[in-house]
């Protein structure tokens, strides 16, 4: 019982809703809600500040959560690693992906699935703040994220790919026939960019303005897939990750063209909570990624897994 009962509270605690907790932890509302107040008899504690709905926790509670998120993931690695000898890994890989990295990850991931087809995999397209939390809060086994842009904290790293970044314009504007192009042109362009708000834009902005540049765009969507948009429908350009406009798949109508002066790049890496023992999910992820920075395809870049042009091979 005790272990469903932190089961009980890592599910209201993601889901902010009795019956969505109860329904995800495939019991009725009634049993977990008596499953909580029975933790917190046995606890002498108040757990759940409570009312018509779920208001949130106690601080006392919040501290409790804190131990259910990891007793909860303890028991899950356990299982996972009682059924993996004699046997193939089985359970959950849930992966956070930065937006900027949602074409290239599935590189990495579908060859995890190869490797280990009893496991499902889930890839969230997430800030790179959110999966610092999920890692933080055992939501996430891993993520795909920026290694230098933003501060990483109690995590274990590798290096997957380097970002460069590219212009996008119509085949059939005057610029496409460019062989390169320098921020300082780019940025004259009728540009749609991401929301400030992404990681990706705060990057793209920084660049700039080392430049001593401004990025004024006159249109901004927080989606890759309404840059893909404006831009086919309209005068406007965009400055994107060439694994994005790469993994575009058919787009015959657009170019990508290098940025130079400067020429700027990005690590992206593969993260994981730095705490022991790794999940086995987790642990079989690392060892894989690991594996492939030694192999051909990831040698092409110095301690990365794979090139731009090994990923979308």
């Amino acid at each position: 019982m005790f272990v469903r009962q932190m089961h009980y509270l890592v599910a209201l605690a993601r889901e902010k809703h009795f019956g969505r907790a109860a329904e995800a932890c495939h019991v009725s509302q009634p049993t977990l809600s008596a499953g909580i107040r029975k933790l917190e008899q046995e606890l002498g504690l108040p757990i759940v500040v409570r009312g018509h709905r779920f208001l949130g926790f106690t601080t006392e509670g919040e501290r409790v959560l804190g131990w259910a998120r990891q007793i909860a993931a303890d028991y899950e690695s356990l299982r996972q690693e009682r059924a993996e000898p004699g046997g193939q890994l089985s359970g959950t890989l849930r992966v956070g992906a930065i937006p900027s990295t949602t074409a290239a990850a599935p590189a990495l991931l579908a060859r995890f699935r190869d490797r280990h087809p009893q496991v499902k995999v889930q890839m969230l397209t997430l800030s790179s703040v959110a999966i610092q939390r999920g890692l933080d809060e055992l939501d996430l086994d891993a993520g795909i994220t920026y290694l230098e842009n933003e501060p990483l904290n109690r995590v274990r790293r590798l290096d997957l790919y380097v970002e460069r970044y590219v212009f996008v314009t119509r085949r059939d504007e005057a610029l496409a026939r460019r062989r390169t192009i320098g921020w300082t042109e780019a940025a004259a362009q009728p540009l749609c960019l991401l929301t400030s708000d992404m990681q990706n834009r705060r990057i793209i902005d920084q660049v700039m303005s080392d430049a001593g540049l401004a990025a004024q765009p006159a249109i901004e969507t927080s989606s890759f897939m309404g840059v893909w948009s404006f831009v086919r429908n309209g005068p406007w350009t965009s400055i994107v990750p060439e694994a994005s406009f790469r993994g575009l798949g058919d787009a015959t109508d657009l170019v990508g063209i290098p940025l130079v002066d400067p020429v700027h790049t990005q690590p992206i890496g593969l993260v994981l909570s730095d705490r022991e023992p790794l999940s086995p999910v987790a642990g079989a992820l690392m060892k894989m990624a690991r594996d492939l920075s030694r192999s051909p395809a990831g040698a092409a870049l110095p301690g990365s897994v794979m090139s731009i042009e090994n990923i979308f091979k």
